[in-house]
């Protein structure tokens, strides 16, 4: 296709491989309960086909008796994060594991675990142990899951540059519907130097907002302390399968990955008056 005409080019999102299997919903089973991936759909009454999901992680499987016995031995491929946190709950869930996790010579780790069908599902990370250790939070630093007052939100919002809002109802009403949120305090002069933000139904969906560090403060682990202390909140509080999602620009997206979010679909629009 013509690269010059950027408006034709096709826009991918992601790849799915279909593997053919004996039976869809034995399966799914499967791969929920000893692999791990929480989403699934079906079609037919019986199954004849479906799919089951991790983040943006998707999987098919197609009723093909035949074909299943003389496809065994076809592999799929997963890169993740945390990898030995995944090989540890493998291992406890009992998953048939003929390669365990060795780092490869081409500079990632992996192991292979052989499905019900027969197929080869290897998962794949950076090399865990060439990872540097991240610096630790400056000792004046303490983290607190408390909301920032509107004063102090409204200092944190003008130090990043997001503008302030020097109309107090307005902020009021921006604070009002937090579930929870954690700030970081500079224990010294005894200001909020960052602050989380989580909204939501406090069920099925939670939304991060206004992840904020002080200029002065940035690039010294204050809003890795933040992001962690927000997700023990939500593995201790959040349901099961609770969505939870946040929006940021393209250069911060390792940053949060860390704490387990993968890029996603959204439609969003601005209110023009």
């Amino acid at each position: 296709m013509d690269s010059t005409d950027y408006n034709q080019q096709p826009v991918f999102s992601h790849i799915e491989p279909v593997l053919s299997v004996q039976d869809v919903s034995a399966t799914i089973t499967y791969w929920q309960e000893v692999l791990g991936f929480p989403t699934k759909w079906t079609w037919g009454d019986p199954p004849n086909h479906g799919a089951v999901s991790w983040q943006n992680i998707h999987v098919q499987f197609s009723l093909n008796p035949e074909h299943a016995i003389s496809s065994k031995g076809s592999s799929v491929w997963i890169r993740t994060q945390r990898l030995g946190a995944l090989y540890r709950f493998h291992e406890e869930r009992k998953a048939e594991i003929v390669a365990p996790l060795e780092n490869q010579p081409w500079g990632m780790a992996q192991y292979t675990v052989r499905e019900i069908n027969g197929h080869y599902v290897s998962f794949a990370g950076f090399i865990e142990d060439r990872q540097a250790s991240a610096a630790t939070l400056p000792p004046a630093v303490r983290i607190t899951g408390r909301n920032p007052t509107l004063k102090e939100y409204q200092r944190l919002k003008a130090s990043v540059g997001w503008g302030k809002d020097a109309d107090d109802a307005r902020t009021s009403a921006i604070l009002a519907p937090v579930l929870h949120a954690v700030v970081a305090e500079d224990t010294i002069s005894g200001g909020v130097i960052g602050c989380a933000l989580l909204l939501g139904d406090g069920v099925s969906f939670y939304y991060v907002k206004d992840v904020m560090v002080h200029k002065d403060w940035q690039g010294r682990r204050v809003g890795t302390a933040l992001m962690q202390e927000l997700t023990h909140w939500l593995e201790k509080n959040a349901s099961d399968n609770a969505l939870v999602g946040l929006f940021t620009r393209e250069t911060l997206e390792p940053f949060y990955k860390q704490f387990g979010f993968a890029s996603g679909f959204a439609m969003l629009r601005y209110m023009n008056r």
